[in-house]
């Protein structure tokens, strides 16, 4: 172990892996028995930790990884030899031999990628596996829908690549029912213009789950990616799965490292942008912009000490940030942990609390906490 493993920390993030399966177990109790379940684990798991929550994810039972680059499904076949990967953003074309290498799949989006892994598959004797994506709204990856047809027909020509699935994105889940309801309509009858489609052995899937509603004749969807909710994040409150009461996996902590009074009429922190109003009492904390307190909490977020909330005062800096401790000075101590997220003696602050405070989303949030903020794995191997 180094030394700086062993040093005192003065930021941390904890990451309750037990809460993760537990997680994991309540959303697959909730989707009906054939819907597979596709653990998207793209940006290190959501800053969670890639290789720690996929270990986990992967004793679970999760049917497929979804990550973003090369290098993430590497981090993947590094744990495991077989397990299925998808990719779901564009392979650069001096990328390509290795989704051969690798044993991945990749998403398709344009006739020349068919080319492209066409020619990969043949070269190493076996099919490139490939996730169809139609373009239903969302603007970004996917064959725009009305040319769907002709790339899913190059695609069953190729004899180097074989159709694993099929997929799209809903651009507005959780503002637009409507323009989703459109979007899944789109999905479905590009689906049915398909010459002998048999979405037997394919995974069929939505972004959320919205693309789980039944139809009268029973739904096409067999599959559901699910990114934040696993960690206890409930990304779109009218989703079906809102329902499901997961717990959040990842908490956010720091530590008191200074107590001093200050005057009425003093400035506080770079710009002065708050002025005591009162003969006042600051802690001064040990993390700032550099471990991921978007400078925009200042003079908005809360945190946590002795499970009561205290409001940031001034800006927040690169590694400290100025907190009002004064209605509860006698209590606090140089060295006292705080809370940024997570509970904390009957107080909790959110994930999506503090998200708002920047003007932010928890995605966001997740990936913006630092590689100076060590991450603590709790319960890594039982329940």
């Amino acid at each position: 172990m180094s030394a700086t493993a062993q040093l005192p920390h003065r930021c941390w993030v904890e990451i309750d892996l037990a809460a993760l399966e537990r997680n994991f177990k309540l959303i697959r109790a909730s989707l009906p028995p054939h819907i597979k379940f596709v653990a998207v684990v793209k940006a290190d798991a959501y800053g969670h930790g890639l290789p720690q929550v996929a270990t986990r994810l992967m004793h679970a039972g999760a049917d497929l990884f979804a990550v973003a680059t090369l290098a993430e499904a590497t981090v993947l076949r590094e744990l495991s030899g077989d397990w299925p990967v998808l990719l779901l953003s564009p392979v650069l074309p001096d990328e390509d031999r290795y989704l051969a290498e690798y044993d991945l799949a990749t998403t398709v989006s344009s006739a020349d990628e068919v080319q492209r892994f066409d020619a990969v598959g043949r070269a190493a004797g076996k099919p490139v596996a490939v996730h169809l994506k139609i373009d239903t709204g969302m603007g970004r990856l996917g064959v725009w829908h009305p040319e769907a047809g002709a790339l899913y027909a190059r695609i069953r020509a190729a004899q180097g690549v074989r159709l694993a699935g099929v997929f799209t994105h809903f651009s507005s889940a959780d503002e637009d029912s409507a323009f989703t309801e459109k979007q899944r309509r789109v999905f479905l009858a590009a689906l049915k213009s398909f010459p002998d489609f048999d979405p037997t052995g394919l995974f069929i899937h939505a972004d959320n789950s919205a693309g789980l509603e039944t139809t009268p004749g029973g739904s096409v969807f067999n599959a559901v990616r699910v990114g934040l909710l696993q960690f206890g994040i409930l990304p779109h409150p009218h989703s079906m799965l809102a329902r499901v009461k997961a717990e959040p996996v990842f908490s956010f902590h720091t530590r008191v490292g200074l107590v001093k009074k200050l005057p009425t009429g003093t400035g506080v922190s770079y710009g002065q942008t708050h002025v005591l109003k009162r003969d006042s009492t600051l802690a001064i904390l040990t993390a700032g912009y550099g471990d991921g307190i978007a400078r925009a909490c200042s003079n908005r977020a809360e945190v946590l000490i002795h499970g009561r909330r205290c409001p940031v005062l001034g800006r927040v800096t690169m590694d400290q940030t100025i907190v009002d401790i004064t209605d509860m000075a006698a209590k606090v101590r140089a060295g006292d942990p705080v809370v940024l997220v997570g509970r904390q003696a009957g107080g909790e602050i959110t994930l999506p609390q503090f998200s708002d405070w920047s003007d932010s989303i928890p995605w966001e949030t997740l990936c913006s906490v630092t590689k100076r903020v060590p991450r603590h794995y709790r319960t890594p191997l039982g329940i």
